[in-house]
């Protein structure tokens, strides 16, 4: 195991990210993460970014230093390899409250994703890998908070500390199985999502789970539920679901109660609750009951498209052959091709490996692989 550093570096001024970035641009991987107070605050940040390379470990500390410009050529360099662990929302952060977008991102979880890792967790992988344990204590813990303790920051850089021998170990396996531009790719898209921007005019229930079940009337008190919540939260600056949670929501919106009494019962309204919000609930199921009939909302549903038995004898085909390979690769057959890939492939009916160029959804490196198999599986079943 290599040898690395035993105090992080606290870095609070400019002076201090002009020295790192210095150091880090002369480095050919660099180890990332980061921590957020999104289980804290309305308005989420991030709070924190580790870095590791050999020598050095340093955390940055957005809340006291606001200018991290000079970072953004380390991650934008395409000649750095940058590696993180579950990137996603990283990426989406970095780039929301920074402007920063990350060029030769390596993803060590898609990789063990593709390596057919069962636990792809952080926690997980160093378990197995290198028989270190991580102190989960701390993975909810409010990152705004100041000052920093001796625990936060420990748990903070061992996020990081063996993620470059974890790639090495991880891309030499990668290559050996000749996988290693599968998932070169998949972080190469996976480096340009970004935060989905909500528009104040779409509905919020939209985004809630179950609402597509609800009846129009339920969706209206839904809405009034949700907004009350919203302008809740943002006066208490805490996240909404510590306003009211999902499971409370849903129930309010079913059993429309009118009043505080009939609260009673209802699950997570405690008196706490009761006494806080009882009266903006109350008020905000008696706006949803007094919507119009011919105004009520309903949930948006997609038309689903009617496959024919041709269509469906090849979508069966394609599983089948996704199914075999994936035994024989010993991953999970979602990694190969999704459901919604295989029945693209198997609505255009590609004759050939170029017909398949264009396909929504297709991957360079599938058609590149499995292009000749998917066509020869599709014609198996003609």
């Amino acid at each position: 195991m290599p040898v690395q550093p035993v105090s992080p570096e606290i870095i609070t001024a400019p002076d201090g990210v002009r020295r790192l970035a210095d150091r880090l641009s002369r480095e050919p991987y660099v180890a990332c993460d980061l921590e957020a107070d999104s289980m804290h605050h309305y308005q989420e940040k991030v709070c924190l970014i580790q870095f590791t390379v050999p020598g050095l470990a340093a955390i940055v500390d957005p809340l006291a230093v606001a200018d991290l410009a000079p970072l953004a050529p380390v991650f934008a360099n395409p000649s750095i390899r940058k590696v993180f662990h579950g990137a996603d929302y990283d990426i989406r952060s970095l780039h929301r409250d920074f402007g920063i977008e990350v060029n030769n991102l390596f993803d060590t979880m898609i990789a063990c994703q593709f390596l057919g890792e069962r636990e792809f967790g952080l926690a997980a992988v160093l378990r197995k890998r290198f028989g270190v344990e991580l102190d989960k204590q701390y993975q909810r813990a409010d990152w705004s908070r100041r000052p920093l303790t001796a625990g936060m920051i420990e748990y903070a850089v061992k996020d990081t500390t063996l993620l470059i021998e974890l790639c090495g170990r991880l891309e030499a396996e990668l290559r050996e199985k000749g996988r290693i531009g599968w998932v070169e790719e998949e972080c190469a898209l996976l480096a340009r999502v970004r935060v989905a921007q909500r528009s104040d005019a779409e509905p919020m229930f939209l985004r809630f789970k179950g609402a597509s079940r609800m009846a129009s009337r339920s969706l209206a008190v839904l809405e009034e539920i949700l907004r009350f919540r919203d302008r809740r939260a943002q006066q208490m600056d805490v996240p909404p679901f510590k306003v009211l949670g999902t499971e409370t929501v849903r129930e309010l919106a079913e059993k429309k109660p009118r009043s505080l009494a009939e609260l009673t019962g209802i699950t997570g309204i405690t008196e706490r609750v009761v006494e806080r919000c009882g009266e903006g609930i109350a008020r905000a199921v008696e706006k949803g009951l007094a919507v119009p009939e011919q105004e009520l909302p309903f949930f948006p549903r997609e038309e689903r498209r009617k496959v024919g038995g041709d269509e469906e004898r090849r979508i069966k085909a394609l599983k089948g052959w996704r199914e075999d390979k994936a035994r024989r690769f010993a991953v999970e057959p979602g990694f190969l091709a999704n459901n919604a890939l295989l029945e693209q492939i198997a609505l255009v009916f590609p004759r050939s490996e170029v017909e398949l160029e264009g396909i929504a959804g297709l991957r360079p490196w599938q058609r590149r692989e499995f292009g000749a198999e998917m066509v020869a599986a599709l014609q198996a079943r003609r």
